[in-house]
């Protein structure tokens, strides 16, 4: 092998590596009451205008709130208190969890000492796998896009992650909404 391919070998796993280390988010399309049917101009965010926080933390909701209006008016949207072509509302559902995982205390490796005595070592027949509990906190966001003129819902969307540290929380929320928004802006582009 060449340098070359050396490198790009190294800097593909790599790239694996972060990416795995990453939790997934997923999102889910739900509460489809009227189709998509134009592309829209002007937007309002509901939660802004009549104080309604979405999240248990202050500053979390203001992010999420300056995100969604921030991401929307990067794609030509307007922010129209008037008479807005799109209603968003957003809510979340932050779920604390814990999960157990299995930790081997085995001093010895797998290979070498279990050659001279192979039940010794054998960590299922010694038990030497203990429990161990981790918490973490299963976080919906929850975005509803409404068509103010028919009342009624042109979709909501969920994005649903872990967060596994208080200090993390509020990027993996940013990043959700970032994925809802795409997901929406999408299916509007989907219907030109």
């Amino acid at each position: 092998m060449n340098r070359l391919h050396i490198n790009h070998l190294f800097i593909f796993l790599v790239f694996a590596l972060a990416l795995s280390s990453c939790s997934a988010i997923e999102i889910f399309e739900e509460n489809n009451e009227i189709p998509i049917k134009r592309p829209y101009k002007s937007f309002v965010i509901i939660n802004q205008e009549v104080g309604m926080r979405g999240f248990s933390s202050e500053l979390i909701d203001e992010q999420v709130q300056i995100h969604l209006q921030e991401a929307l008016e990067a794609q030509g949207l307007v922010y129209d208190k008037t008479e807005p072509e799109l209603v968003i509302r957003y809510t979340s559902n932050e779920d604390p969890r814990k999960r157990e995982t299995y930790q081997n205390n085995n001093p010895y490796p797998y290979w070498g000492y279990r050659v001279w005595d192979p039940w010794m070592y054998n960590p299922y027949f010694n038990n030497q796998n203990n429990p161990k509990t981790s918490t973490y906190e299963l976080v919906q966001v929850i975005v509803d896009f409404i068509d103010p003129k028919e009342d009624k819902l042109l979709m909501t969307l969920t994005g649903v992650t872990e967060v596994s540290n208080q200090k993390t929380k509020s990027k993996k929320v940013l990043k959700t909404t970032d994925k809802i928004i795409d997901y929406f802006l999408y299916e509007v582009k989907d219907t030109q």
